[in-house]
């Protein structure tokens, strides 16, 4: 969702208006994709990287002129082979459906532009919150946007199919995921937003350049703070979102740490680690690794103790950092860190997916 975000402020100058196509339902597979979205600008060119995949892009060009000429949505439902629907990650054939809807562009104050902007906003300060789009019946096309703070905008056509969807909408919203709902004889496509995955890195030494390259192929945001201004440079982090340059302590408390968000020491100083691990264990952050050996990690640990911090939040510490990969070199060590965010972040175990279908695991 958040390259969506991106592509919509790339495009908001060059463009007026594109057809906004999105994955809402599958069927006859097993459903992995629903909110997988595609951007189509006038002619059939496809804007930026967002793309659902496969041959499903083809069919959805060829209606997204459509769309755009009468500025009305439209359902499209399209039949998929095995290899089809396996280009666009479904296990084997079925039906998927897409809506494809008009987004106007070169006006600040227009839905469902204003709604995305919203989300983006509440999501960026650890919110959360869902937009709800109507699928079918005279109002299909309209939004009804429902956040964690209980506050709403749009509608579905009448109050009481609100109070409905957004009621239902409510696990949607907590467990983050988007699906099609079907209340009161209507469906609509629920999506889910939440605070972008990101991924803070104390220490701008060689593990992190690799660290950061890699976490930005994997859709993370990237924050790389640290208190010496020869290692923190664009040259060493040229995709780093954010590069800052000062008290370590003090820079990390500018970054809201969410269930979202992992954090990963690896500047190998005392007077870094300890103030950092203090702010850290008092939030709700998703992940805290720090680069060490078993040895220096104890030692930390130790410390913290003297604190009276509690073994339990202690726990929350990974050191060693990574899963074991057997890593060696400065890439290598960095894709094990991330195997273990992932791992943390989905609930994998961690194990080889071989291994865990020969034992049932899945």
């Amino acid at each position: 969702m958040h390259e969506l975000f991106e592509q919509f402020d790339r495009l908001k100058n060059v463009e007026q208006a594109v057809a906004l196509a999105t994955l809402v339902n599958t069927r006859g597979t097993t459903p992995r994709k629903e909110g997988a979205k595609m951007l189509v600008g006038a002619g059939g060119r496809i804007l930026g990287s967002v793309t659902i995949g496969g041959c499903v892009d083809a069919q959805v060009i060829e209606e997204a002129e459509g769309v755009l000429g009468e500025n009305a949505p439209k359902l499209l439902e399209l039949n998929l082979g095995d290899e089809e629907a396996w280009e666009i990650g479904l296990t084997c054939g079925g039906t998927i459906e897409v809506f494809v809807e008009p987004v106007t562009l070169d006006r600040t104050d227009a839905p469902p532009l204003t709604y995305y902007e919203t989300l983006r906003a509440h999501a960026e300060r650890g919110g959360r919150g869902v937009l709800i789009t109507r699928l079918d019946g005279p109002n299909h096309g309209a939004k009804l946007l429902v956040l964690d703070t209980g506050k709403t905008d749009g509608t579905l056509g009448d109050v009481f199919l609100d109070r409905r969807f957004a009621s239902e909408a409510q696990e949607c919203l907590t467990r983050g995921i988007s699906k099609t709902l079907f209340l009161e004889g209507i469906r609509g496509f629920v999506e889910a937003f939440g605070p972008p995955a990101t991924l803070l890195v104390v220490g701008a030494g060689h593990v992190a350049m690799p660290l950061v390259s890699l976490a930005n192929i994997l859709g993370f945001r990237t924050i790389v703070v640290d208190g010496r201004p020869r290692f923190a440079t664009r040259e060493r982090f040229p995709d780093a979102h954010r590069l800052e340059v000062g008290i370590p302590s003090e820079l990390v408390k500018s970054v809201p740490l969410t269930p979202a968000t992992a954090l990963v020491l690896v500047a190998h100083d005392y007077k870094y680690d300890l103030p950092v691990l203090r702010h850290a264990l008092a939030s709700s952050v998703g992940y805290i690794g720090m680069l060490g050996s078993t040895r220096r990690g104890n030692a930390i640990l130790n410390l913290l103790r003297e604190e009276e911090i509690p073994e339990e939040l202690l726990a929350r510490i990974r050191v060693p950092i990574g899963l074991d990969l057997g890593a060696q070199s400065a890439p290598e060590i960095a894709l094990a860190i991330l195997a273990e965010i992932l791992a943390v972040r989905t609930g994998g175990t961690g194990m080889p997916i071989s291994r865990k279908v020969r034992e049932g695991k899945r």
